[in-house]
């Protein structure tokens, strides 16, 4: 079957349908290399309409926010369509809602996708994986393919779109966003978030509870 997803077929697949090549990988990879059919995966996934719209400004959509069971962590999101009718629509709507949820149970994300990421943190995470011990005595060749590995990694953990969606973990949160745009027949977009924990970033005074305790017997 491998054999059969040759990067011809890929590459047919991908002028055919304008879906992204992982995309028409796994469709074909999905209908042993049958390209009419792996047109029709695309297709029920709403992947192949949605890239084709994927360059088209999306100006519209709505603020979402989801509130935690406990009220310890709130999230804002914003996504963005082309549309108020899309917008106000209840699939819209749904993946609004979806994601905000996402954002609250992934805290280690903190970049829509990994474009977003700043090259210095790319570096930092270079300049870690580097010094690492398991590396020692490697060839740098070797060295550096191992800590390219490590770093794409790490790189996915902080964005949200390369998330497993939390709902049906077989899917990307990337993918649910094109499941949705290609059902919509709009351009969709995750533009940006913020999450909110309670009591982040305040420094609480520990007082010495023996010390004070024994202060007080003194007395």
């Amino acid at each position: 079957m491998a054999a059969a997803v040759s990067a011809k077929l890929v590459k047919e697949l991908r002028d055919k349908t304008g879906a992204g090549m992982m995309d028409c990988k796994k469709a074909l990879a999905a209908t042993d290399g049958d390209a009419d059919k792996a047109v029709e995966w695309l297709r029920k996934k709403g992947i192949a309409s949605a890239e084709k719209k994927s360059g088209r400004t999306a100006a519209e959509g709505a603020i979402g926010s989801y509130i935690h069971t406990g009220a310890r962590v709130g999230v804002l999101i914003e996504i963005n369509c082309e549309t108020d009718f899309v917008a106000r629509g209840d699939m819209f709507q749904e993946l609004l809602r979806d994601v905000s949820m996402q954002v609250a149970a992934c805290p280690g994300v903190e970049y829509v996708t990994t474009d977003e990421i700043p090259a210095e943190i790319r570096e930092r995470e270079k300049s870690i994986e580097m010094g690492r011990d398991d590396l020692e005595g490697k060839p740098e060749q070797m060295k550096e393919k191992i800590v390219e590995g490590r770093i794409n990694k790490r790189l996915k953990e902080l964005a949200l779109m390369e998330q497993p969606f939390i709902k049906d973990s077989s899917l990307t949160v990337a993918e649910l966003v094109k499941q949705t745009a290609g059902k919509i027949g709009e351009n969709v977009k995750v533009r940006r978030f913020t999450r909110y924990t309670l009591g982040e970033g305040i420094e609480i005074e520990e007082s010495d509870f023996a010390a004070e305790v024994a202060s007080m017997s003194k007395g």
